[in-house]
C-alpha cells in the first residue's frame, strides 16, 4: 500500500515537472527595440510561471519608464498585467491569454476601453511582431528586435 501511495505522489509532481506554464513565452526574455524608435520592452523570466518587465523610452540618454507588466500563469490561466502610472488611475489591467489562436499569442480584456487586445507574434528568434489593437481590431502594431 506504501509502495502505491509513494508511486501516486511521484507520478502526481512528475506530471508538473517540465511543463511550460507560460505556454512558450519564455522566448520574451531579454531587452526588445523598436524598429526606427527608441521604446523598448525589457522582460525576465522570474520563474516558470512568472515574466515581469517594463516598456521604456530614453530621452536624453535617460532611460523613463512608461508601462510595467508581467505574466502570470495560474490556476490553469494565462494573464498580461499592464500598469500605466497616468492611466486607469494608475490600476493594473488584466489581458487574459486567448488560448484558441495558434499563431499568436494575443491577450484579451474585451471590456477595456484601449487596448483591447495585446498581441505577440514571435517571427524568429530576433524579431517580434507586436499589435495593440482597440475597438473592430483598430489600433497599431510594430516590430521589436532583440538587443545582444
Amino acid at each position: 500500500m506504501k509502495t502505491l501511495i509513494t508511486l501516486g505522489i511521484l507520478l502526481t509532481f512528475s506530471s508538473f515537472i517540465g511543463k511550460d506554464r507560460l505556454n512558450g513565452l519564455g522566448f520574451l526574455a531579454g531587452t526588445w527595440k523598436t524598429e526606427n524608435k527608441e521604446n523598448y520592452e525589457s522582460w525576465k523570466v522570474v520563474n516558470d510561471s512568472l515574466l515581469e518587465g517594463n516598456g521604456y523610452k530614453m530621452k536624453g540618454g535617460q532611460k523613463v519608464v512608461t508601462e510595467y507588466f508581467s505574466i502570470k500563469a495560474s490556476s490553469g490561466k494565462i494573464v498580461y498585467q499592464a500598469t500605466v502610472p497616468d492611466q486607469n488611475n494608475g490600476k493594473t489591467i488584466d489581458f487574459e491569454l486567448n488560448k484558441s489562436l495558434k499563431n499568436k499569442y494575443s491577450f484579451e480584456n474585451l471590456s477595456h476601453d484601449f487596448p483591447k487586445k495585446v498581441q505577440y507574434t514571435k517571427l524568429n528568434d530576433t524579431t517580434i511582431f507586436v499589435e495593440v489593437l482597440g475597438e473592430n481590431d483598430k489600433g497599431f502594431s510594430y516590430k521589436m528586435r532583440k538587443r545582444k
